[in-house]
Order: structure tokens, then C-alpha cells, then sequence
């Protein structure tokens, strides 16, 4: 086992091409701005419902934490939150607290990426 990450594979290779040709540096500077900006690999698949509710939770700067407190958030009146998405996140709570950690998911129904940014 390594305890390299995909990272340190990346910046060795751009290394790499930064010192191997001429127009290596600026090459690899936009790789690595590309980098720092894409989106994670393997985005956690999650229905659409959950993403409405990561969504709403994030938007009031809800801890995660009480996000699993569903008696909370009934009282908050979220009405969407339904007994299947309850369900759904007490069955999948790895996958629901990485989406609320890195904002990214795949939507289950659909495949498409959304990625949570806040409004200023």
C-alpha cells in the first residue's frame, strides 16, 4: 500500500513536464490551476431529495451535526424532508456527510454533478 495520494502523482508529473520543455512551466501552471479547480473524483450518488435537503442545510449554515437531528428539522419546517429521505440518509450516512463535506454529488436519478456554492 502507498501513502501517496492523487496529489503527489499529480505535482510529480507536472514537475515533470515543467522541467522538460520549453514551455513546460507555463504548461504545467495551467494544470495546475485546472486542477484546483475540478471537481473531486467519485462523487457520492445521492437522490435528488437528499441534495434538496444538503442544500437547504447548507444555506443556513446548519452544522452537519444537526443535520442528522431530524426532530430538529421538522420543527424548522424543511417540507421537503420526507420519511424516505430520513430513511435514505440513516441507511447511507457515509455518503450523505461526504457530500456535505466536499458540496459535490451525483444526483441518483439523473447522473448529473451538482456542486453546492453559496450565494453572497
Amino acid at each position: 500500500m502507498s501513502n501517496e495520494t492523487n496529489r503527489d502523482v499529480f505535482d510529480d508529473a507536472a514537475f515533470n513536464i515543467e522541467t522538460s520543455a520549453p514551455d513546460g512551466p507555463e504548461f504545467a501552471d495551467g494544470l495546475r490551476k485546472r486542477y484546483e479547480a475540478a471537481l473531486p473524483d467519485n462523487p457520492p450518488v445521492i437522490p435528488k431529495a437528499v441534495g434538496e435537503y444538503i442544500k437547504w442545510g447548507k444555506s443556513y449554515d446548519i452544522q452537519l451535526y444537526m443535520m442528522y437531528s431530524f426532530k430538529f428539522v421538522r420543527r424548522q419546517g424543511f417540507s421537503k424532508f420526507t420519511d424516505e429521505v430520513e430513511d435514505w440518509i440513516i441507511s447511507n450516512s457515509d455518503a450523505f456527510a461526504i457530500a456535505w463535506l466536499l458540496g459535490v454529488w451525483r444526483v441518483e436519478e439523473s447522473g448529473e454533478i451538482v456542486k453546492f456554492e453559496a450565494e453572497d
